[in-house]
């Protein structure tokens, strides 16, 4: 790359995102502001700060990659990020949140459900879950960039890694939510325009849309026989039905995210920041829009770089990439763009980046510092003179980089499902109860809460395959890396830890609504009579 062109264009790019954050610092005067905007954000600042947010590296690079492996089947997941992750998002679950949480007072996800519930102990403990899990997801956004940083610009990874970390503790240690939000529209425009060309380009590479797809479909009989035992159907078909591919594409990729992304703090919290239903209305179209170009697309272009590759290499994708998914979309633009095109893709996954884990820093830190350390009356710490919310910055980017530096390669997309499912298990049910269900009982939700969380992290650590193998407890504890046969290694814990964590949520607020309500009535009562006396 000419360092003499990108150097310039990155200062510019920085120094446009700096006026922004400093923009938001100025415009943050409160708590409140700090934590959700003031809850008056433009809906299309709103829309195009959510669709970073929710589309990071993770989905450019990470599942771009997976995409090259598993086919154009992945396309299911960009309709359940549509459907789901924006139009459920905003017009069902949204409109509600917006106006319970300005009802309550809440400005963060955890104290929306711990208020709504009247119950510290869910307050704690999901922040708790928030601040212990989101770094593992926060590490593998930091990797996408960090790899394709270090595959354009020929720079060390660690370098990269730590470089990005810092910009992002900058802003939002100073800025909060309006930072982060104004920056993230600036990354998502960049995104859907470098997104864009990339598309139209790899078609053009392939010989068009038409030609590209009947190349893909006659490379099957290409498909590596390991691949096939796993029941590899070739890239323009779904896995046999039931195999071990089928069950990881299905169970993890596709329903992991796509019902995962419905109890995202991240995403979630998002609702709170505009003023009225009709904001929200129109934040939906803006990001259906960028969504469709950006998952779609990065969905697309994976399965298609087999077709690139095996035309100037002979080879498919993922030996191209020496087996690591992560790098098939970083070699594929490094061969096939332009130069100018690798230096505008260079700030795309720089903005995807820094959007998304200045999003989840965001969280984290409110998560230490309003739903563990407030509720427990906590409000300096180290002498009494650093706010808790600094301090949480300071905390999450630092494990961050230490997670980022340990994880293995090819990791980014499992890691997704990972924290996109435990989400879905541990929140979702109290979420919904939340929302819709007049008959949600507190000891239903701090049930449920437990359960989803237990049962998903359980099943990761001695059921599934792919992380128990990476976390050796099960092969210390019982000799074994998983212990129970197929299928359970390759079904994702989403699958049955959201149904236990549901049914206990149903089961137990049955049984205890009535008595709370009978309690809650007494209590009303004794403090009637204390005040008429």
């Amino acid at each position: 790359m000419n360092l003499a062109i990108l150097i310039p264009l990155v200062i510019l790019y920085i120094g446009i995102m700096s006026g922004l954050a400093y923009y938001g610092y100025k415009k943050t005067v409160t708590q409140e502001d700090y934590l959700i905007g003031g809850r008056n954000t433009n809906p299309i600042i709103m829309a195009l700060s959510y669709g970073a947010t929710f589309i990071s590296t993770s989905a450019l690079v990470g599942f771009g990659g997976v995409g090259s492996v598993f086919g154009m089947g992945l396309l299911w997941l960009a309709f359940l990020n549509i459907v789901l992750g924006i139009f459920v998002a905003f017009a069902v679950f949204g409109r509600r949140i917006r106006k319970m949480s300005m009802t309550m007072n809440a400005t963060t996800f955890s104290t929306f459900l711990g208020k709504h519930y009247e119950s510290k102990f869910i307050t704690i403990f999901s922040g708790i879950m928030i601040f212990v899990f989101m770094p593992a997801y926060t590490s593998i956004v930091l990797i996408g960039g960090g790899r394709f940083v270090q595959e354009s610009l020929s720079m060390n990874f660690n370098v990269a890694l730590l470089l990005i970390a810092l910009i992002v503790m900058a802003y939002v240690i100073s800025g909060g939510i309006k930072a982060v939000m104004y920056t993230d529209a600036f990354g998502a425009i960049i995104m859907l325009v470098g997104m864009a060309i990339f598309l139209v380009l790899t078609y053009h590479a392939v010989g068009g849309v038409v030609e590209g797809h009947n190349a893909l479909k006659a490379l099957s009989s290409m498909v590596p026989d390991e691949m096939a035992a796993g029941g590899h159907n070739g890239w323009m078909s779904m896995p046999a039905f039931g195999s071990p591919m089928w069950l990881t594409l299905v169970t993890t990729l596709i329903m992991g995210v796509g019902i995962g992304v419905l109890a995202q703090p991240q995403l979630v919290m998002r609702s709170m920041t505009v003023k009225n239903d009709k904001a929200l209305y129109r934040s939906m179209i803006v990001g259906s829009v960028f969504i469709f170009f950006m998952t779609g697309a990065a969905f697309m272009i994976g399965p298609l770089s087999n077709v690139y590759f095996m035309e100037t290499a002979g080879q498919l994708a993922i030996q191209t990439a020496g087996g690591n998914t992560d790098l098939v979309i970083p070699k594929m633009i490094n061969s096939l763009m332009p130069d100018w095109f690798v230096y505008l893709f260079t700030l795309t996954l720089i903005s995807a980046t820094i959007s998304t884990v200045s999003s989840l820093i965001h969280v984290q830190a409110a998560s230490f510092s309003e739903d563990i350390l407030s509720t427990l009356g906590v409000k300096r710490v180290l002498w009494n003179k650093i706010r808790p919310a600094r301090l949480g910055v300071i905390i999450g980017v630092v494990l961050a980089i230490l997670l980022a530096y340990i994880l293995p390669g090819g990791i980014i997309a499992q890691s997704t499902a990972f924290w996109f499912g435990i989400c879905a298990a541990g929140f979702l049910p109290s979420l919904v109860g939340a929302l819709f269900w007049k008959g949600a009982s507190k000891k239903g939700a701090e049930a449920s809460v437990i359960t989803g969380f237990v049962a998903s992290i359980l099943g990761f650590l001695f059921l599934k395959s792919s992380q128990s193998t990476a976390f050796g407890l099960s092969q210390l504890l019982f000799g074994k890396d998983f212990l129970l046969p197929f299928p359970w290694t390759h079904i994702d814990p989403l699958m049955y830890s959201l149904a236990l964590s549901s049914v206990v949520f149903i089961a137990v607020s049955l049984k205890t609504k009535a008595s709370e309500d009978r309690t809650n009535k007494e209590w009303e009562q004794k403090e009637i009579k204390a005040a008429q006396q």
